[in-house]
């Protein structure tokens, strides 16, 4: 049994973990720990109180009991908004704390782009502006060009949570450009696992979301390599050129 153990703020689309692992088959466990989401604002100091530290290391030790291999914070916004050194200092902190493999679904997104050979992206997110710019300039750092930025000026996880498959595809159809070879929809709290390849079909090309890409990071954190067409391009190209 393979178990990726996740630190997953608050309680807005935590179903996709067990809806991407009944996807992924036997074999392979997910187990998922809710930290503390503190203020819930998609707001620069509310998502450095949420990414602190402090909160992500109250989970740890639960995922260490549950078996976990590697541990990766399931949040996007609460990593990049730390801004690419600070992120990887997040993500070395907990890995220390943990005594296991640690990164988070920034990194996630970064190294599924890489793993997928693409130069040039899209981003389609339910933040505010200023937010969605920030994850803009974190992939800038990695070495994606972003060739257009959508914010939906969504300011709660909860509201994201209750979107479905209608906004969930508009949203990624607004923030599409036709220079990007891939778009990219940077919110865990947004549920994406159930519309994985209406998404791909709708657009065209590949589409890589955070629930996805999260659970993508923890599998390669244990060298697991899984083959999923249910789950998008990034479980069926990308797995390949990895194999």
């Amino acid at each position: 049994m393979t178990t990726v153990g996740f630190l997953y703020p608050g309680h807005s689309a935590e179903d996709d973990y067990p809806r991407l692992a009944a996807l992924l088959g036997e074999g392979i466990a997910l187990p998922l720990v809710h930290t503390d989401i503190g203020e819930d604002a998609h707001r620069v100091d509310a998502l450095l109180e949420m990414g602190s530290a402090a909160r992500l290391a109250a989970g740890v030790g639960e995922l260490r009991a549950l078996g976990a291999e590697a541990v990766v914070w399931a949040c996007t916004s609460a990593s990049f908004v730390f801004g690419w050194e600070g992120a990887q200092e997040q993500a070395r902190e907990l890995s220390v704390t943990a005594g296991l493999p640690a990164s988070s679904t920034s990194f996630a997104f970064t190294g599924a782009v890489r793993a997928l050979g693409l130069r040039r992206v899209a981003v389609a997110a339910t933040y505010p502006t200023d937010v969605a710019e920030l994850f803009r300039a974190f992939l800038k750092a990695s070495g994606t060009e972003v060739v257009a930025t959508r914010g939906s000026g969504v300011i709660t996880a909860a509201e994201v949570g209750t979107w479905g498959r209608d906004e969930v595809l508009a949203m990624a159809r607004a923030g599409d450009h036709p220079d990007a070879e891939a778009v990219l929809l940077p919110d865990t709290a947004l549920h994406t696992a159930a519309y994985l390849a209406d998404l791909e079909t709708e657009l065209g090309k590949p589409v890589l979301t955070a629930n996805q890409v999260t659970v993508w990071e923890g599998l390669r954190l244990v060298g697991r390599t899984v083959v999923r067409p249910a789950l998008g391009t990034l479980f069926t190209a990308a797995a390949h050129r990895e194999g």
